[in-house]
């Protein structure tokens, strides 16, 4: 007999992971995770005691997965090429993970994963980078009040056309989108008597 292969917590969350990418939240379940990992589905009950502490771990999971990698692409660039970098990030994840998207950024709520997520405060607190508007206010001569009001909208835009993205079955391409997002950036920041510099979008 073949020794069997323990199923450790990291590999259930992979293998949901992988289901969540491919169908959508409604795919993942006990059972169609122990399928995929060819094990029965007691690993995966013992492992998380329930889907909801599943859901709420594959959340953190997921949202890691997608966004671990964001701080290293943004390091060591100006400002602004550093905040347009985080928008291209958030619609490539919408347009190339649909499924992963819709679960952290639009159908997680305290329902879906057991718990309120966005901590005490309100979610813009969290999703309107404060870390943003500060580098940037660094390199002009802008008050932070006006700047933060701006990064807020340009959040608030890109936000609003990933969510289209991931909604609209003739979707627009990828890259046309990424250029509206670096468009309303000109834009808004043209407000403020600020021209960002040409950014590259490939």
């Amino acid at each position: 007999m073949g020794r069997k292969t323990k199923i450790e917590k990291q590999m259930i969350l992979e293998a949901a992971f992988e289901l969540l990418d491919e169908g959508g939240i409604e795919a993942v379940a006990i059972k169609s995770i122990a399928a995929k990992l060819g094990c029965s589905t007691q690993p995966v009950s013992w492992q998380f005691g329930s889907m909801t502490e599943l859901k709420k771990e594959l959340y953190f999971y997921a949202g890691e997965k997608m966004f671990n990698d964001l701080p290293a692409k943004m390091e060591n660039k100006p400002a602004f090429e550093a905040f347009f970098i985080s928008g291209i990030h958030y619609i490539s994840t919408a347009c190339d993970h649909p499924n992963v998207f819709r679960f952290l950024n639009v159908d997680s709520t305290e329902k879906t994963v057991g718990e309120r997520l966005t901590g005490p405060g309100s979610i813009f607190e969290l999703q309107f980078d404060k870390h943003s508007y500060e580098i940037i206010a660094k390199e002009y001569s802008v008050p932070e009040d006006k700047l933060r009001s701006a990064v807020r909208d340009i959040v608030i835009y890109t936000h609003g056309l990933a969510v289209m993205m991931i909604f609209d079955n003739f979707r627009m391409p990828k890259k046309q989108a990424l250029k509206m997002v670096y468009d309303m950036g000109v834009i808004v920041m043209g407000t403020l008597g600020i021209e960002p510099p040409e950014f590259k979008i490939q």
